[in-house]
């Protein structure tokens, strides 16, 4: 017995009237909703559904899904990958300015200066733990940067002049000079450090024309230097900086701020 056989069989027992157990449709009759009971109106409702509504996507619609999503991957990974690059070469910005900061209260209360040792690398070691006690969150070593929270630290013979570096997860490496007065250097094929006896290679260049050692500004006044692109750790230190050879790698140099 089908649906609308089952309806009428209820209704005639309900003894409902056919003219309001009926619609006309057409040329033909049609139970209409009052006439049905609840779970008979519900199989008919479903029915029509099914058979009237879509079974599902087409493959040229899920193709065109598939085309906008990866427009929108295309945009997105690299804004992302760029903002995270900059995220980190801010945090080693950032935690330099804060080692500087330190760094110069110390000089002022040593009577300026910022070590009053027999060699660079005393004066250095002697500051270790001095900026270390001073800054919990940061971490300080006389070797090479590993990090953006590991500052490499320098310091020249005479005490007048600091070196502070860090390397940022992005492959670059920053370096902060603060020279309470022009130091006078001679960096030799074997000296690497940016304070010796004579004169700095890259004391006013911008951009370092070869690989090989930096020789960091000794002029008067707070530097700011940054080699892009070189992910060797050891390369970034503030007592042996270094330029890699890798395609790409550049150095800068600037009085102003940290170089773009």
């Amino acid at each position: 017995m089908t649906n609308v056989e089952q309806a009428l069989s209820v209704d005639r027992n309900l003894q409902v009237p056919v003219t309001q157990r009926m619609t006309d449709v057409g040329s033909r009759f049609v139970p209409t909703a009052q006439s049905l009971p609840h779970h008979l109106l519900f199989e008919a409702r479903a029915g029509a559904a099914s058979t009237g509504g879509d079974a599902g996507f087409t493959l040229i619609e899920l193709m065109v899904v598939l085309l906008i999503l990866a427009i929108l991957l295309a945009i997105a990974i690299p804004t992302f990958l760029g903002v995270t690059k900059s995220a980190n070469d801010r945090a080693s910005q950032s935690n330099l300015n804060t080692a500087l900061l330190n760094a110069k209260a110390r000089y002022q209360t040593s009577g300026q200066t910022y070590g009053s040792l027999a060699t660079a690398g005393s004066n250095a070691a002697a500051l270790v733990p001095i900026l270390s006690s001073a800054e919990g969150a940061l971490s300080f070593t006389t070797t090479n940067s590993t990090a953006q929270s590991v500052i490499s630290v320098s310091a020249s013979t005479d005490g007048s002049g600091i070196v502070l570096a860090a390397y940022s997860k992005s492959g670059n490496c920053f370096y902060v000079v603060d020279n309470g007065q022009a130091i006078s250097t001679t960096n030799t094929a074997t000296t690497f450090t940016p304070y010796g006896t004579g004169t700095a290679t890259h004391a006013a260049s911008t951009n370092a024309a070869t690989a090989g050692a930096l020789y960091l500004p000794t002029t008067a006044g707070t530097s700011y230097a940054e080699t892009k692109g070189d992910t060797t750790l050891a390369d970034c230190s503030a007592s042996a900086p270094v330029m890699g050879s890798a395609t790409g790698v550049t150095y800068q140099v600037s009085t102003s701020g940290f170089p773009s």
